[in-house]
């Protein structure tokens, strides 16, 4: 079977949106992007002050509410579907619960040929460059760094601590079939 829907997890700063921008140049045929940032940037703006939705804290936690949930689990099928329908699907997410995290995207995907990646990076690199982006709150790279692979099961892992998006994202493409 032909790769239809490459998974990418990683935290917070660890370099999956520039790896899927060069998936998306490397790949021979055309690839869309799905990515949880910006799913929560089309949620209205009473879904970021209450805790239905989506909260991030100071020290960079975030909390997610029933309403969240609901409208993650609309698109996380929307885009199964995109796939279904003979789309090639990139999905750039942040597994903050893990494996329970991965499971809904499992349950959505069943029966298409997925490539799990895992995208690390060191806490301190990703820190780093969440502070130089400046629209994460401190902390959030840190904590994610580790946490959102811890039991999550993946075909493929690449460290982008000290290699470049493209490097990656060739790697990733490699195992594409």
């Amino acid at each position: 079977m032909t790769t239809q829907v490459i998974v990418v997890n990683g935290g917070s700063s660890s370099g999956k949106s520039g790896i899927v921008r060069c998936l998306q140049a490397e790949l021979p045929d055309p690839w869309l992007a799905a990515a949880i940032d910006t799913f929560v940037d089309s949620l209205p703006a009473s879904l970021r002050t209450t805790d239905a939705g989506i909260e991030f804290a100071e020290d960079g936690g975030v909390a997610v509410g029933p309403e969240f949930r609901r409208l993650e689990a609309a698109w996380r099928e929307g885009v199964a579907a995109m796939a279904r329908a003979g789309a090639r699907m990139i999905v750039d997410d942040v597994f903050l619960g893990g494996p329970a995290s991965q499971e809904p995207w499992r349950k959505a995907l069943a029966g298409l040929d997925v490539l799990w990646v895992g995208v690390r990076c060191q806490s301190e690199v990703a820190e780093a460059r969440g502070i130089a982006r400046g629209d994460r709150p401190r902390g959030m790279a840190a904590a994610q760094a580790e946490k959102v692979h811890r039991g999550v099961s993946y075909d493929l892992e690449v460290d982008t601590t000290r290699t470049e998006s493209l490097a990656c994202a060739r790697t990733i493409a490699a195992h594409t079939t």
